[in-house]
């Protein structure tokens, strides 16, 4: 039986996501996307609504606070609505790359630019919690069906710390616990749940980082192929990985980094 496959792509207007998105709308997958953009970044995503269109998709966009449970709600809603008008629908895809969160040391001499609590639970929720409640929800409505392929997008600093990253390296570990668990509770249904690894990728998230340009120096020392990881990468894993029937390969951390790391340089 033919299904009509949809990605729900959580972060889809810009770096990892919107590359993710493109490629999968090239490849005759249908696209859900949220996002959060002012006014200034809005014409860019109109623009990725319409190259995805011209592939001959359909392409559902939200603006909104993907943390929010009522916004999720909605959004979720709608794709069922939108579900009920198609040939056996189904989220085939699930990609969390959600990049919304603080960046400030724990610790500070006068303590007026340390982080706070509020800020410390909102980058965790966003970067790391949101992944259960989007797939509750998903779940919940019986949007996605075996075979179905979750991807969250973590980084080296799920281990590793560096400067103003510490809010973030917890989500990141974090997000990789909820992989863990969600595969494992996923296993029966045959939903593969994998945490996707990049190497450095020069996305705005990451020129958002302070001293960013360091990170970017060291990682083409590290990588032995002298390069940076590209959100290409990325989305040509998943364009390979999503119609396999490869659910036994779940609850893991696949590094798509070039070997970046693993050098010892």
């Amino acid at each position: 039986m033919n299904k009509t496959y949809y990605a729900l792509i959580l972060g889809a207007s810009s770096g990892f996501g919107k590359e993710i998105a493109l490629t999968l709308a090239k490849d005759g997958v249908n696209i859900i996307g949220v996002h959060l953009d002012r006014a200034t970044t809005m014409p860019d995503v109109e623009k990725e609504i319409e190259d995805i269109k011209s592939y001959g998709v359909d392409a559902h966009f939200y603006n909104i606070n993907a943390a929010d449970i009522h916004k999720r709600e909605d959004v979720l809603n709608d794709v069922l609505e939108i579900f009920k008008k198609k040939e056996n629908p189904t989220i085939k895809v699930l990609v969390h790359s959600l990049a919304f969160g603080t960046l400030r040391k724990f610790v500070s001499e006068d303590g007026n630019d340390q982080i706070n609590m509020k800020q410390m639970e909102m980058t965790v929720d966003v970067m790391a919690h949101s992944l259960v409640y989007w797939t509750q929800e998903v779940l919940k409505r019986d949007l996605m069906k075996p075979g179905g392929k979750i991807y969250a997008m973590t980084s080296s600093g799920g281990t590793r710390v560096i400067e103003f990253y510490g809010a973030v390296s917890a989500a990141k570990a974090c997000l990789e616990s909820h992989v863990r668990q969600l595969a494992l509770e996923l296993g029966s249904r045959e939903i593969a749940v994998n945490a996707l690894l990049a190497g450095v990728t020069d996305t705005p998230a990451l020129r958002k980082i302070p001293k960013n340009d360091d990170l970017i120096k060291m990682a083409l020392m590290r990588n032995p192929q002298g390069k940076l990881t590209l959100p290409k990468d990325i989305a040509n894993f998943i364009l390979d990985n999503y119609k396999r029937d490869s659910h036994w390969m779940t609850g893991c951390v696949i590094h798509i980094d070039g070997g970046e790391t693993i050098s010892g340089f």
